[in-house]
């Protein structure tokens, strides 16, 4: 698929037509909110009440989204979290002793704000706690996980005297800001948007960055993102808790807008209807945590109002008829409302105008070892599963400035032992160092740290993402900045350096007129070259491919062999996997033969293709059964 050319944008819609839009995203967005602010103020009473929920909700949401639909983590107990934040400004402004120990030192005017972060502290240590042990669990045990505490968290609410059990904690003091009461529902229905908007603005710059990158490739696939050098047992845990300050922000702002808590709004029931709030809006779009929460609340207080008239009021009709709904919804938009709306909305939209490029500092390089430094060195590795055993006894060298090829039948054990030197599987004997160091039960992300990086048998890309982006994943542990500053935009300058070493490799792979494209939208073949850019993208010293040629033409492999032979020139050492023999046997320098797991050749294209057991295992047995291409490629 080729790139949109200079008549068609990026989603296909003509640029005249594009550029005839009403307006940009960005300035569509800030019409909105400057319209929500002029309004405030003549809004009846019940539509700001009303309107307070929704943003409330929507911050939950966020964190949802954030959470479920960027990270690829469900959690059904949110509400547990903003039980949180609610009970503890409620405790520090009613409690006597905290009251007594506190207000002479804060003024009862800062006691909320006492609560506010004793709700933070807490609600990071529970999540912290829970993140730790329960995300450890995948498929259909971590909601299941996420469930029970919070049921348990629901039920101890209730259950703790000093927090006034099932009847609750009544008596809570207003916000005061600037000396300013937000005691009314308007007053503080705009502190409530104001942290929805700067919320959703942080939550955007932190998509949009380095650590963006790192989170959604958490969905992706873990092998993936750790072989890009990403820690994603420490980034769930902290996406989790980013998700659940969310949620405890939330709970402190409903605790002062109700002047009153009690465990019902933090019961699984409530969970549950959060998660469809970040669902049903978009679960991979911040701003579908809004269209969410404002579908259901809207829906629900429609169905509470309009079905007892219908069907009378002995039966709680209004959730039966919600779930039927939510059911519709789901099967029709299963991403969610706002893609829809976004591709409905592209005709009348304008393109962003392109950001002027701030010249870019280069990133630091890496030293490469000289020619002929032994960089991977695996000795008598040994891979078992049960009592099958997939390598027996393999030993091989990968050198700086040549390439090693690794082939054999299908099923010989190249795939795992692929894994085993790049750190995605352990051996079960044997030894693997790197860069002169053991590598033994070390997790990939190390294995890229010193230098290594590789791409996969089946493509792994961001399939949603641009090419420039998936690239400039590769390139990730080469910055240093963090999650703070990605949301301040405090990494801009480091930010236009990676995409700046992205866009260079890329045009380097020959794939420049498509650093723009939706990385699914590209061939197989091409996606293959994308992984290629995102290994260079790390500056590697060594380069494991994995049948990079697997769906490429004739011209395509051609220049592939040419980009390998180039970095094989600058000091790179290379270990691939192909099954193609025209291409190992033009390209390789080394080539070691696997059958049955076992080595049964190693050496030069020329002696390998003349060993009679590689002949019989592998190549059909005679010169006859040879493809004259690999054969020429051998005498060569």
């Amino acid at each position: 698929m080729s790139a949109p050319t200079k008549t068609e944008s990026a989603a296909g819609v003509p640029a005249t037509a594009a550029s005839r839009g009403i307006a940009t995203r960005t300035q569509l967005t800030l019409a909105a909110v400057a319209l929500l602010a002029l309004c405030w103020g003549f809004l009846p009473d019940f539509t700001v009440v009303t309107l307070s929920y929704i943003g409330l909700y929507a911050i939950v949401a966020a964190g949802l989204v954030m959470l479920t639909g960027v990270g690829g983590m469900t959690s059904f107990g949110q509400a547990a979290f903003v039980g949180v934040g609610a009970y503890a400004t409620a405790w520090i402004c009613t409690a006597p002793a905290s009251v007594q120990a506190l207000s002479g030192i804060v003024g009862m005017a800062g006691m909320p704000w006492v609560g506010l972060v004793l709700g933070l502290v807490i609600t990071f240590a529970v999540a912290w706690g829970l993140g730790s042990v329960t995300l450890k669990l995948s498929g259909h045990y971590l909601p299941l996980c996420t469930i029970a505490w919070g049921l348990s968290l629901y039920y101890l609410f209730g259950n703790m005297e000093f927090l006034g059990g099932q009847t609750g904690i009544t008596g809570i003091p207003p916000l005061v800001v600037a000396g300013f009461s937000l005691a009314s529902p308007r007053a503080i229905g705009v502190l409530i948007w104001a942290v929805l908007l700067v919320a959703l603005w942080l939550l955007h710059n932190l998509l949009d960055s380095r650590e963006g990158r790192a989170i959604r490739a958490l969905k992706g696939g873990r092998v993936m993102a750790e072989s890009m050098g990403v820690d994603t047992a420490h980034y769930r845990i902290k996406l989790f808790v980013l998700a659940a300050l969310l949620a405890a922000i939330s709970g402190w702002l409903y605790a002062h807008l109700q002047r009153f808590v009690s465990p019902t709004p933090f019961n699984l029931n409530i969970g549950i209807e959060y998660l469809f709030m970040a669902v049903v809006g978009g679960a991979g779009h911040l701003w579908g945590a809004v269209l969410g929460a404002t579908l259901i609340a809207l829906l629900k207080e429609k169905l509470q109002d309009v079905l007892p008239s219908l069907l009378g009021t002995s039966g709680n009709f209004e959730v039966i008829v919600f779930g039927l709904l939510m059911v519709f919804v789901l099967q029709r938009f299963a991403d969610g409302l706002w893609p829809t709306l976004n591709r409905f909305s592209e005709r009348w939209l304008r393109r962003e105008a392109p950001r002027a490029v701030r010249e870019a500092a280069p990133l630091g390089q890496r030293t490469l070892p000289a020619a002929g430094t032994v960089l991977l060195q695996a000795r008598n590795v040994t891979k078992r599963f049960g009592g099958l055993v997939a390598n027996n006894n393999v030993s091989m060298d990968v050198k700086a400035g040549e390439v090693h090829a690794l082939i054999g039948p299908n099923g010989a054990g190249k795939s795992t032992f692929f894994n085993m030197v790049s750190g995605v599987d352990d051996a079960t004997e044997g030894e693997v160092r790197l860069m002169d160091q053991a590598m033994l039960r070390r997790p990939s992300r190390a294995f890229a740290r010193l230098g290594m990086a590789r791409t996969f048998q089946h493509v792994r890309l961001l399939g949603q993402r641009s090419v420039v982006e998936n690239v400039a994943l590769g390139a990730h542990q080469r910055a240093q900045r963090g999650w703070l500053a990605s949301m301040l935009r405090l990494d801009r300058a480091e930010e236009v350096a990676l995409l700046a070493e992205a866009r260079r490799q890329i045009e380097r792979c020959g794939l420049g007129a498509h650093a723009d494209t939706p990385a699914a939208s590209l061939a197989l073949g091409q996606q293959r070259i994308v992984e290629i850019a995102r290994a260079l993208a790390g500056q590697p010293a060594i380069l494991l491919l994995d049948e990079p040629a697997a769906g490429l033409r004739h011209l395509e492999k051609k220049a592939l062999a040419d980009l390998l032979r180039q970095l094989r020139a600058e000091g790179l050492g290379i270990l691939v996997v192909e099954h193609d023999m025209e291409f190992v046997m033009n390209l390789a320098d080394r080539i070691t033969v696997l059958e049955f797991g076992t080595v049964i050749a190693e050496g030069t294209p020329l002696e390998v293709q003349r060993n009679q057991r590689v002949l019989d295992a592998y190549l059909g047995g005679a010169d006859d059964d040879l493809p004259a291409a690999a054969t020429e490629g051998a005498r060569a």
